[in-house]
């Protein structure tokens, strides 16, 4: 009688939700439409078992068209009543303001965006043990910038206007004396943008400082607000300063950090849920290719890239260790000399040696030398090393390459221990990376900035529709020659089934490349 009591209560309580079998759904709002912020988070589900649900791509908007914050409210308000999900990561910047760049730009004031989150309060109430994890922005000292042609003529503070802002934003505060003419000049060339840009920040630390208090009250489990492009100096620094104070006074760590990022964090959150759902906290070991290399400062980050690995190994849901890691994590600074590179390729086959999980970020294009990420690549390929990496990252800041390496090293170490790790999937995130860090961004993206430079287009962060259709064209060309090449040195028995590549965003600062690799079919099976 007793045992058919508790097996009636573990029913009843499974139907109720507090019971949940493993690879329970994420429910995931991205940042915006990015292969980044969008398509990678989605790839880590691939890899892991785990279902990563998103929004429809069409309510996320595209660059300077806003998404639909009620739409999207409405998709996480009908798929948690279903309580279907073991887990939601939420960009609180896309449910209140419609995406990253909507939330530099004025728009909704903070009443409505405050009230666009109503949403995340209500997961909690479905169901009480799924874990909610929220992430935000501190806005970046620069607005987006574009041209003034097209429809990014319209678009707030168009080019000079962002450029003086821009300025502006990266004095320090409070401003000293030297610097108040030069900041009088400013406020005039800027005119009435400034303040409006200045209403903005405004707005985003006051709904940031309310995110803090959701959290404290249990709304939120997990928040992290992350510093977008800002070095040092700049108006940045006092708000990030009242929000470490609120932060310090009513959350404990485990519940909230500020660290720098923007683009990664989602990808982050969710290897995190991944992570938990297969009971794991990944022990990190960081190796750095020179002695100093924690020290090495991105001038878009605002700590050195070892604080940022730290914060970032403790968001992924790990801890950072010296001895028996589950995922090493080499870190390649600029730099670093043709002996450290030595060492530092041996200490990878040494981990895999002892079969380490290795995930490799290199960095060498903070310093423009993208040359040495290029060479580096093609040593890797050619010696059988980047076929046995778990994850490969590099480009764009550190926090951002960093934290997409972890989130694939940790969407596959999950997958493993849950036993629905999907070797494909994970083939084609790690080839999706480099076709897009190295190849893309090494060799394509400056032919094609050549290429619009002599036709006269020396902007090219926003491209009128018929000349960013020819762009597209000419990067899908010049990618896909490198593609069967790199695919036939990770894994020679595969094969590209499909490649489709894309300027997402009209510009040249990204692509979006959607591959689908297959086995190779054996002769003897045609027979």
């Amino acid at each position: 009688m007793i045992r058919t009591s508790i097996a009636m209560l573990a029913f009843v309580l499974a139907l109720g939700g507090i019971a949940r079998a493993a690879n329970a759904p994420v429910l995931f709002v991205p940042l915006d439409d990015r292969p980044v912020t969008r398509q990678l988070p989605a790839m880590l589900g691939a890899i892991s078992g785990v279902p990563v649900l998103e929004p429809q791509r069409r309510l996320l908007g595209n660059y300077l068209r806003a998404g639909d914050p009620a739409a999207i409210g409405r998709w996480l308000d009908r798929r948690s009543a279903e309580r279907n999900f073991g887990s939601a990561v939420i960009s609180t910047d896309m449910l209140a303001y419609g995406g990253l760049v909507a939330s530099r730009i004025p728009g909704p004031d903070y009443t409505t965006a405050f009230l666009r989150l109503a949403p995340i309060r209500r997961l909690h109430q479905r169901d009480p043990h799924a874990w909610v994890a929220a992430f935000s922005t501190v806005v970046r000292l620069a607005p987006t910038g574009v041209p003034p042609i097209g429809d990014a003529a319209h678009f707030f503070a168009a080019y000079p206007i962002w450029k003086y802002i821009q300025r502006y934003a990266n004095l320090p505060d409070p401003l000293p004396p030297r610097d108040e003419a030069y900041a009088a000049r400013l406020r005039t060339l800027a005119g009435p943008a400034l303040d409006e840009y200045l209403a903005v920040r405004a707005r985003n630390l006051a709904l940031d400082r309310a995110l803090l208090l959701e959290t404290a009250a249990g709304t939120i489990d997990r928040l992290v607000i992350g510093q977008d492009d800002a070095g040092v100096v700049g108006l940045h620094v006092p708000e990030i300063a009242q929000l470490e104070t609120m932060e310090r006074r009513d959350l404990s760590p485990r519940q909230s950090s500020i660290e720098p990022g923007a683009d990664e964090l989602g990808m982050v959150l969710v290897a995190h849920a991944m992570a938990s759902d297969a009971r794991w906290h990944p022990r990190i070991a960081v190796r750095y290719s020179t002695p100093s290399g924690a020290l090495v400062q991105d001038p878009l980050e605002f700590e050195p890239i070892g604080a940022t690995i730290t914060s970032l190994v403790r968001l992924v849901g790990g801890r950072e260790v010296t001895r028996r890691p589950d995922i090493v994590l080499a870190v390649r600074v600029p730099h670093t000399t043709t002996g450290e590179d030595r060492r530092f390729l041996a200490s990878m086959r040494g981990a895999l040696a002892h079969e380490r999980r290795v995930a490799l970020v290199d960095l060498t294009f903070l310093d423009g030398n993208d040359d040495a990420e290029l060479s580096f690549m093609q040593r890797l390929l050619r010696d059988g090393l980047a076929a046995r990496l778990d994850a490969y990252a590099s480009w764009n800041t550190d926090a951002n390459s960093v934290g997409t390496a972890l989130a694939e090293a940790v969407a596959a170490g999950a997958g493993r221990r849950l036993g629905s790790y999907n070797r494909n999937a994970h083939l084609t995130f790690t080839f999706d990376r480099i076709l897009d860090d190295v190849y893309f961004h090494a060799l394509v993206r400056p032919d094609l900035e050549r290429t619009l430079a002599l036709e006269g287009i020396v902007d090219h962060t926003y491209l009128l529709p018929a000349v960013a259709a020819r762009t597209q064209r000419l990067a899908s060309a010049a990618l896909w020659q490198y593609a069967p090449g790199l695919l036939a040195a990770l894994a020679p028995r595969e094969h590209i089934a499909a490649l489709r590549i894309t300027l997402p965003w009209d510009r040249t600062f990204e692509c979006e490349i959607e591959p689908a690799l297959a086995p190779d079919i054996p002769r003897s099976a045609t027979r």
